[in-house]
């Protein structure tokens, strides 16, 4: 099929634009006639509008499209950021007949079932905490108040990468982040230290900020603005206290409000909407599961139960259901975050093991 090229169009005398009195038609159609996108801008719906016409009612500050002689208001959804996946990774389980702490496995959030072996941590330890953008997960600290941080790719079983080093080495430490950021707050040696990474990059962790009160043991989980911190021991008791910060910027944390009561080695999961906090140790251990609105601040507010009291274990979560392993047990159990109520069984992890971290992606 041949093809011209048209750089000018212009009347016979060459002096301006040509003028056709009888009409263009396209296909048959005048092109006149030929139906074009209208756009009204007023108070009142416009009078005789053709089919796909668009109106932006300016009392009403909403938009409609003409369609079969009717306005059908134009609605849009706010789509999140890929926060969460559906694959569950925790790591930091016990393997092998010298019992080192280097195991990751994983499961579907979105079923129930046994966990899956996915590989081994570059460096066995216990106490360390997690991290994830929707693709990567990262896993920093850990027990002898190690540095070391080091990420997996979610969806490919296999073994840790190393990425760096936090700005302190410490255990018991909590994580948090969101499609960018990884934070990690608190920890050994009663800590008030936050510092962040880059998930999708490899390099050093930097300082952030500090946390309102310096203490280990502590949890932590974020929707893709705000990280909170939650619970802890500050050195001399169990602490009741929720810090937050705003991921994106970085600065000293801000008092949020208070758990139910004080306690330490709790987990942690979140939607986009509620941070879900999970048994803990004070006097023995608990089954108390509570939450908050991440978008306010205030006192936690109660949800249910744990299968059992529980502590010293992790969350994580997809978009809706949040997931709680372990606790020098091999039980996995779920919970609906934005429903509250009881626990429900989900499987088992391959082994029993305390103390680990977790994250979620695909």
């Amino acid at each position: 099929m041949g093809k011209i090229k048209v750089d000018t169009v212009t009347n016979l005398a060459g002096s301006g634009a040509p003028n056709i009195p009888d009409g263009v038609t396209i296909g048959g159609v005048a092109l006149a006639s030929v139906n074009k996108q209208e756009h009204y801008a007023q108070s009142a719906a416009p009078t005789s509008p053709a089919d796909g016409a668009v109106w932006y009612d300016t009392d009403d500050d909403k938009a409609y499209v003409y369609i079969n002689s009717e306005f059908y208001e134009l609605t849009y959804t706010n789509i999140p950021l890929t926060l969460y996946g559906n694959r569950g990774v925790f790591g930091g389980l016990p393997t092998g007949a010298s019992n080192a702490n280097d195991g990751i496995e994983y499961i579907t959030i979105i079923t129930t079932g046994n966990s899956t072996d996915f590989g081994n941590l570059t460096v066995a330890r216990y106490g360390l905490a997690g991290c994830s953008d929707s693709s990567r997960g990262v896993f920093a600290g850990g027990s002898g108040n190690i540095n070391v941080i080091e990420y997996i790719t979610i969806s490919t079983p296999g073994n840790g990468t190393d990425f760096g080093d936090l700005t302190a080495g410490r255990q018991t430490l909590a994580g948090a982040s969101n499609t960018t950021r990884g934070v990690f707050g608190g920890g050994s040696g009663v800590s008030n230290v936050i510092d962040y990474i880059t998930i999708a990059s490899t390099g050093n962790a930097t300082d952030f900020g500090d946390l309102t009160l310096a203490r280990q043991q502590v949890t932590g989980t974020a929707n893709d603005t705000r990280a909170v911190f939650a619970g802890g021991y500050d050195g001399s008791g169990r602490t009741d206290t929720i810090d937050y910060i705003t991921i994106a910027n970085t600065g000293n944390a801000t008092d949020f409000g208070n758990l139910i009561a004080s306690i330490n080695y709790l987990a942690s999961c979140a939607s986009q909407t509620r941070a879900v906090f999970a048994g803990g140790l004070n006097g023995g251990a608990h089954d108390r599961i509570q939450y908050i609105t991440i978008a306010s601040t205030g006192n936690a507010t109660d949800f249910g139960d744990l299968l059992a009291p529980t502590y010293n274990f992790a969350g994580t979560s997809n978009s809706s259901r949040g997931v709680f392993a372990s606790g020098s047990t091999n039980v996995i159990q779920y919970i609906t975050i934005d429903t509250p109520g009881n626990a429900t069984d989900f499987g088992d992890l391959t082994v029993s093991a305390g103390n680990i971290a977790a994250c979620s992606g695909d």
